[in-house]
């Protein structure tokens, strides 16, 4: 029976490995390398990731190039939140991994976005190459032909039992009430 499981898990993986579709989340320059990373010359259709989804809802990845403020943090847990599981999520640029060069002088901005949504592929260049978004897709792709939805679960279920123990950013379960600094995301 074990042999039967393993095999439908490697022939789920590989066909959910092979078709990410990505949500379009942009909000500054890296958006612009996102762009052309789907352009004729860099072919992002070579990794069945072509179409850029308008609405979560058929989305499976989630590509956060740019910067996220404060305010602009409740939508983004949203637009997760609304993407079927098993989802994934890409931080590009050195504003999503980390608040770039405004995390030192800038108190809107939000300081990586993992304090939020749970983040599988750190890119922190300013702004990331498409060589650069391509090669993170294809790690993106190892990761899941190898991972069991039980890790998925573990590796979700961590990062949110890390952000309840930080003050104020996470204040219910991401599974129905989710609250970011005192906005729920029903607002």
């Amino acid at each position: 029976m074990n042999v039967i499981v393993s095999a439908i898990d490697y022939f789920i993986n590989w066909g959910r490995s092979n078709s990410l579709w990505p949500l379009t989340f942009a909000t500054s320059c890296c958006g612009i390398e996102m762009m052309q990373t789907s352009a004729s010359n860099f072919d992002i259709a070579r990794f069945g990731s072509e179409v850029f989804r308008a609405t979560p809802r058929q989305a499976d990845l989630l590509i956060c190039a740019g910067t996220i403020t404060h305010k602009m943090a409740p939508a983004l847990l949203k637009l997760y939140m609304q993407i079927a599981e098993p989802k994934y999520v890409i931080a590009m640029g050195a504003c999503a991994c980390g608040g770039g060069m405004f995390a030192d002088d800038s108190y809107s901005v939000v300081r990586g976005i993992d304090k939020i949504i749970p983040v599988d592929i750190y890119l922190p260049m300013c702004p990331p190459k498409p060589e650069a978004l391509l090669d993170a897709i294809i790690k993106l792709q190892k990761g899941i032909r190898k991972e069991t939805l039980l890790d998925r679960e573990k590796f979700v279920e961590a990062h949110i039992s890390k952000l309840k123990e930080e003050k104020g950013l996470l204040v219910e379960d991401l599974g129905l009430n989710v609250t970011y600094m005192g906005v729920s995301k029903d607002d």
